[in-house]
């Protein structure tokens, strides 16, 4: 790391072809794309990587321009620089403000579930003034993890957080051990702490509220997919309005995306049947997707 510049932590799953360029979401890692990597590297050249201050790479300042570098420089470095960027969550963004910004050189841009917790007045049929409030405790319990230091032993706790999650879900359990896993770093004084940490996810939180995305998504002329989660996520516990609301934005975000599509020939929106975690929940799907874009 120089200054603000840092060297990302990478996976190169090797293949020929058109190269593609793996972006995860907030707080996950590369790990998240072990199960869909492989199902595109007999017709793509596959790299994935670790944003900023998650996984294995380096931290660094949380700002878009920084981000926006890596990945540049990323592809630089590989000889890929027409690479497709092909997001999740805030990846997905990420993969749409890359594409905006290098029209000459990127094919388009793949957001998956890429749409935050978007505006209040799409959480149909809810007062806007209650949405603003139960986003604002949302996104505090968002962060909240990240200010744990955990004893070594808590790493168990961790992952048997995950076990439940694994049979909710029925995601394999090493997926999510392996996300885990490289998102835990060992403190000098022994300590655990997951990443990337508070202030991290703070400066994270602060990129994805300054992004208009829709108006994103209006300017992009090349190729956009857009793929929605079909499922709610579960149940948060001790939060009896999450279910409602959630429901309420799925009617949102569906209305605005169909007519975004309608109205903007170059857009694609597909429906992944999955919740938001559809890349370890149905990756075939996600891959299938992808690959039909991409050709």
């Amino acid at each position: 790391m120089t200054g603000d510049r840092i060297v990302p932590a990478l996976h190169d799953h090797g293949g020929e072809g058109p190269p593609l360029l793996l972006l995860h979401g907030a707080g996950r890692t590369l790990a998240d794309w072990a199960a869909v990597a492989p199902l595109l590297v007999p017709h793509h050249r596959v790299l994935a990587m670790d944003l900023r201050g998650h996984g294995h790479s380096p931290s660094g300042p949380w700002r878009l321009p920084e981000v926006l570098a890596d990945i540049e420089e990323v592809l630089a470095d590989h000889g890929i620089p027409g690479a497709l960027p092909v997001g999740h969550s805030l990846g997905g963004m990420l993969a749409v403000r890359y594409a905006l910004e290098h029209p000459d050189v990127t094919p388009g841009a793949v957001n998956l579930d890429g749409f935050g917790w978007g505006r209040p007045d799409q959480y149909v049929g809810l007062d806007p003034g209650q949405v603003v409030q139960r986003l604002a405790q949302i996104r505090e319990l968002s962060v909240v993890d990240r200010k744990r230091k955990l004893p070594a032993e808590g790493l168990r706790n961790l992952l048997a957080e995950e076990r439940v999650i694994s049979e909710q879900l029925g995601i394999p359990y090493e997926l999510l051990e392996a996300g885990v896993l490289r998102s835990v770093r060992e403190r000098g004084d022994g300590m655990l702490e997951l990443r990337p940490g508070r202030r991290e996810m703070l400066e994270m939180c602060a990129v994805i509220d300054s992004l208009d995305l829709f108006g994103l998504f209006r300017r992009m002329t090349a190729p956009l997919l857009l793929g929605r989660a079909r499922r709610q996520v579960p149940r948060v516990p001790d939060l009896d309005w999450f279910d409602h609301m959630m429901a309420a934005y799925a009617k949102g975000l569906a209305r605005d995306l169909a007519a975004l599509a309608e109205e903007r020939p170059n857009v694609t929106v597909v429906p992944v049947d999955a919740t938001h975690a559809m890349l370890l929940e149905n990756p075939r799907a996600v891959a299938e997707e992808i690959l039909a874009f991409a050709s």
